[in-house]
């Protein structure tokens, strides 16, 4: 991935409007540093900061067809490109090998119809400077982050980041997933529009070994890189998948050719935290190189203003989980790795998310995970996007691949219902696709380990420091006062007043305000959800823990045993347990007192963000 930003239409072509344009660009430079570029025609700007991924000698940026007519600037991958060249009937000549250069070949061709034959992550503008015509768009969940602006002039802007727009733009917002913005017909439509879009209830038998082909399938395409790539492994379901499929078959592609048989993986999380354990044993288990990389409560909060700067966003509990995220980044790409593979999607996809229980009936579960999917970009996407390119380092994600997405979402949702006396737990379809005894891809108690959301995994007591220090930097008549501070979207507790005051010092604009969606959530539920369970009305968080009477550790149990009673249990658990074994007491931290958080969007006790939540 790269960093891209675009100004159109523009009335001032005069040398002072490129360097504002440069300047603009610059803020995105950690997106890509390992080249800029930048193409002026007329009042058109496009520029480029570029993370080589593939084709690091010759592929930089802007791209442009054999006569230089058509311009166009990308961030993303296309794993079709070969296949895509071969299908072009003129004959073309290619000045680079990147994978993003053929769609200025293919505009020459089929103009904006190209979007359809895409398989990738992306996010671009063309210039088309034989008619003055542009065109941008994004790929179909929006893994790659983009937005619009509009200027005071009537240029039209777009920008991988919104901190790129914020001083050019009288407005701006997100630029929707799966759309296409055509100057010619003046407007964004859609361009991807599957059957689960419109959220009918498919049909389609489960047929186990075809969900494992199409999902290794997205793994392996994706492996597509001329530079050093890893793993993110928390040892939760998805990620450890991801990992599992990726180690057996990289001997298989051009990657494991060029760098060899050893695959690295990379684990985040507090010195004892439960994410650490489960990811060094499934390491173990795969046989990848394997880095552990600790953090503390200190160094998280040290790194929240540059947290929030970076993801835009004042989601409290996107903010939660994108800090580790943020920081093992960091650490990766020092390591010298460019990309990486993970988990995203898994949930949205199969209803992962504890709340999922509760599901009254297959139809409201379809169309649940409809929604979740559709929201994705403004979550668990936004924060693996921005996390990770902070520092230079891209995320790819094998759950949300296109193909992948026509198979598991077209499965008769009745399959994906949870049904725990029947052994049927969330995600119970893909565990059994990779649920294979001749041949195993994980330990049987990973395949079929509860979901853990990461906030929670990477160890409990980073919720209880981040509250800690909300509560000493924002007081009850401040809160009090949130209303009147902040109209829009009222912040409800310190820990999201302190997030929103941070926002507010990057991001001072209204529109930037609007770009974070509200509204109530239990254990990452959209709001629909939230109306499944009747004692989830007084118990609106969007920690997984909350799932009353359904995660192994929420925050009352099923008879109503409250917090306190949890830990004593717990205690005296692990006092059985060391009597027997007669080792140190390591392990108490289970159900500690506000231990809480998810993985994406959402809030904390409050009314926050719909569809947020990521996978392990």
């Amino acid at each position: 991935m790269c960093g891209i930003l675009a100004c159109l239409s523009s009335s001032d072509d005069s040398p002072g409007m490129r360097a504002r344009v440069l300047e603009c660009s610059a803020r995105l430079r950690h997106r890509g540093p390992d080249w800029s570029g930048v193409h002026v025609d007329n009042n058109n700007f496009l520029a480029h900061e570029r993370l080589a991924i593939v084709d690091p000698a010759s592929g930089h940026q802007p791209l442009f067809n054999e006569t230089k007519e058509i311009v166009v600037t990308v961030n993303g991958e296309i794993y079709n490109h070969e296949a895509l060249k071969k299908s072009l009937k003129e004959k073309h000549s290619f000045s680079t090998e990147s994978d993003c250069e053929v769609i200025a070949h293919l505009y020459e061709e089929r103009g904006e119809e190209l979007v359809q034959d895409l398989d990738g992550i992306f996010a671009f503008v063309l210039l088309d400077t034989r008619d003055n015509s542009f065109i941008a768009a994004r790929d179909p969940i929006g893994v790659c982050s983009m937005y619009i602006g509009w200027g005071r002039d009537g240029s039209v802007w777009f920008a991988s980041e919104m901190k790129a727009l914020k001083d050019e733009c009288e407005r701006f917002e997100i630029f929707p997933p799966g759309s296409i913005y055509s100057s010619k017909q003046g407007g964004i439509r859609r361009w991807y529009n599957p059957k689960w879009y419109d959220e009918h209830i498919p049909n389609t038998p489960y047929d186990p070994l075809v969900l494992r082909a199409a999902f290794e399938k997205s793994v392996t395409k994706r492996m597509m890189t001329d530079v050093p790539f890893g793993v993110l492994l928390s040892g939760g379901l998805d990620s450890s998948l991801v990992a599992s499929v990726a180690k057996r078959h990289l001997s298989e592609t051009h990657a494991g050719e060029l760098w060899g048989p050893h695959l690295h993986s990379y684990c985040v999380g507090m010195e004892g935290s439960p994410d650490l354990k489960a990811a060094k044993e499934v390491a173990d288990y795969i046989g990848t190189v394997h880095h552990e990389l600790h953090f503390t409560v200190q160094e998280g909060i040290d790194a929240i203003s540059d947290v929030i700067y970076h993801i835009e966003t004042y989601d409290v509990t996107t903010i939660r989980a994108s800090t580790p995220m943020f920081l093992m980044s960091r650490k990766i790409k020092a390591l010298g790795v460019k990309m990486v593979l993970s988990g995203e999607g898994s949930d949205e996809v199969f209803g992962g998310y504890l709340y999922f229980h509760k599901a009254p009936n297959k139809e409201e579960l379809h169309v649940e995970t409809c929604h979740k999917l559709k929201a994705l970009h403004q979550f668990d996407c936004l924060r693996a996007n921005k996390a990770t390119m902070a520092w230079g380092l891209e995320a790819r994600v094998p759950f949300l691949d296109k193909e992948f997405l026509d198979v598991a979402m077209s499965i008769d949702p009745a399959e994906k219902m949870i049904k725990p006396k029947e052994g049927r737990i969330e995600k119970y379809i893909i565990r059994k696709a990779f649920d294979d005894p001749e041949n195993p891809y994980l330990p049987k108690h990973i395949l079929y380990r509860q979901k853990e959301q990461f906030s929670d995994g990477v160890g409990y007591s980073w919720i209880d420091g981040l509250k800690a220090h909300a509560e000493n930097m924002v007081s009850d008549q401040m809160l009090a006062n949130a209303p009147n501070m902040f109209p829009i979207n009222t912040p409800k507790t310190k820990e999201a007043f302190f997030y929103r005051m941070t926002f507010e010092k990057h991001f001072p604009q209204l529109c930037a305000r609007l770009t974070v969606p509200w509204g109530a959530s239990v254990a990452c539920s959209t709001a629909a959800a939230v109306k499944w369970d009747a004692a989830w009305a007084n118990n609106i968080d969007p920690s997984g823990r909350a799932a009353l009477g359904v995660h192994n550790a929420s925050y009352e149990g099923k008879e109503g045993e409250n917090e306190e009673k949890k830990v004593e249990m717990e205690e005296k658990k692990v006092e059985m347990e060391e009597k027997k074994v007669g080792e140190g007491r390591e392990e108490g931290g289970d159900g500690r007192e506000g231990g809480d958080g998810r993985e994406g969007g959402g809030r904390d006790g409050e009314w926050g963000c719909q569809g947020g939540g990521a996978c392990c």
